[in-house]
């Protein structure tokens, strides 16, 4: 499921280079801290700088670097880092880093403030909570891309992930494409949600779990068993969740570690159960998961995806 950067990166534009000119300048990032606490502060001083590189303001929320037990802060701090985000000036809403936390707060988050905010919120990871909570509660867009710690902070920031963060920001991003080998044929409409499988997974039963016919589901996950990822398809293929899709777009796997007793069963064991059974459109090789290079995905956006000739196409903004 490798992804050639070149093959990644796609706009489709005519009009490409001038177009970039006439651009405003990006605004402000607000960095939050709603799941696990912040091991290095530094990679967030990083982020900033980089950030800062990009064109834009950033601004660490106050409690960002909070640490309670593997918490970023009490539940309280990190809720109230949260308000202190939509009521601050920049337009962009970025998570530090996920972990774990979001779960707690998703009752006692004020989820119409949040859409009325009008914020752009990205992150990923926990953060898949947020963005699918929010779009249950109110049908309001957020991003599903990178952070500040393990992206814009990391040893190395990939080109691509800044790039793609921008113009997805932007609106620049028209089409993203990338190899597919295996892909199936598709070529449909619905709207784009998902991110991390396990806490998809998670939110199965829940008032925070989307309901969405006729979607275009988007995952990822990192450092679970191939039988664990399988495991978690069967639930949301039980709960009625998986069938009622137009396709399934598979994003990287990572960080697992196969056993004597796997005899061979590994991702593509998983993918072949899954296209065997749930019978609707599988697209291997998103950009996309616990990898240096991440698309930023608009979660609740009306987009299209088509395959062919071993490239898969995610149409972002149809002109």
């Amino acid at each position: 499921m490798s992804v050639q950067a070149s093959a990644v990166h796609d706009h489709h534009h005519d009009h490409d280079h001038h177009h970039d000119h006439c651009q405003p300048a990006p605004d402000g990032i607000y960095l939050i801290s709603p799941s696990g606490a912040v091991s290095d502060p530094a990679a967030v001083d990083l982020a900033c700088q980089r950030l800062q590189a990009m064109g834009f303001k950033t601004t660490v929320d106050r409690t960002a670097l909070a640490v309670h037990e593997r918490f970023a802060g009490t539940d309280k701090q990190r809720l109230a880092g949260i308000n202190r985000a939509l009521k601050q000036k920049h337009p962009v809403v970025m998570a530090t880093r996920g972990g774990y936390g979001l779960s707690r707060l998703l009752p006692l988050i004020d989820w119409a403030a949040v859409a009325q905010s009008g914020k752009q919120f990205v992150g990923l990871s926990d953060f898949t909570l947020f963005n699918l909570a929010l779009l249950a509660k109110t049908g309001a867009q957020s991003f599903s891309g990178p952070m500040a710690v393990g992206d814009f902070g990391a040893k190395k920031l990939d080109d691509l992930t800044a790039a793609l963060f921008t113009e997805a920001l932007s609106g620049e991003l028209e089409i993203l494409s990338f190899e597919s080998p295996d892909a199936d044929k598709v070529d449909a409409r619905g709207v784009l949600w998902g991110g991390n499988l396990a806490m998809v997974a998670a939110l199965v039963g829940t008032p925070y779990m989307p309901d969405i016919d006729g979607g275009i589901l988007f995952l990822e996950d990192v450092a679970e068993h191939p039988y664990r990822v399988e495991r978690m398809l069967n639930q949301l293929w039980q709960a009625g969740i998986l069938g009622r899709q137009k396709a399934i777009v598979l994003g990287h796997f990572t960080d697992y570690k196969l056993a004597k007793n796997d005899n061979g069963f590994d991702m593509a064991s998983v993918i072949k159960w899954l296209r065997s059974t749930v019978k609707v459109p599988v697209v291997t090789g998103l950009p996309y998961g616990h990898v240096r290079v991440k698309a930023t995905l608009p979660v609740g956006k009306p987009v299209g995806i088509a395959t062919e000739k071993g490239m898969a196409y995610l149409v972002l903004d149809e002109h």
